[in-house]
């Protein structure tokens, strides 16, 4: 486990986050004053965007962020706490475990990005602490954008990942 100074209560305190309807905790920090619009999109976004969004985000022990797509690629950033698993499946249904954390020398990234369209959700690695990150998406993120996994559904498109999805969506 890495040692911290700082605690979960202070980065929720200090960065002013708000829950998140994906679990965890967060608040916006950047959206970018640039708008692109939707001609200039991959299909499927429903209109125009901003170039570009960030937040940050806060896990801790016992929480996870729920299965989910968006349609743009979002890059995570690691900050502080303990390692997280990023899970991502693809359209083919492979997975992809990303370690994001500072522990390069045990395969960990300080930045993972995650395929637009594809569905993810994430955990700590570990039963105690948080993590800290941000993420980054561009086009910018937007609600609209946004799907919250149903677990049954999830699970009859990869049953090979059942167990997986079951731990990381919520009740349908």
């Amino acid at each position: 486990m890495i040692t911290t100074l700082k605690t979960a209560e202070y980065w929720r305190e200090q960065l002013q986050l708000q829950p998140h309807v994906e679990g965890g905790a967060f608040r916006e920090t950047y959206r970018s004053s640039w708008v692109l619009h939707k001609s200039t999109l991959p299909p499927g976004m429903k209109g125009n965007r901003n170039a570009a969004t960030c937040i940050y985000f806060l896990l801790e022990a016992g929480q996870f962020s729920a299965f989910h797509r968006i349609m743009a690629d979002e890059i995570w950033h690691f900050y502080d706490g303990e390692p997280l698993s990023i899970y991502e499946i693809d359209s083919d249904g492979r997975l992809t475990v990303h370690k994001l954390g500072r522990n390069l020398h045990l395969g960990e990234q300080l930045q993972v990005v995650v395929t637009a369209g594809n569905w993810f959700a994430s955990r700590l690695d570990t039963d105690a602490g948080f993590a800290l990150v941000g993420c980054s998406v561009a086009p910018g993120f937007d609600f609209e954008d946004f799907e919250l996994a149903q677990r049954k559904k999830l699970q009859a498109l990869y049953p090979q990942h059942k167990e997986l999805i079951f731990s990381l969506t919520r009740e349908d």
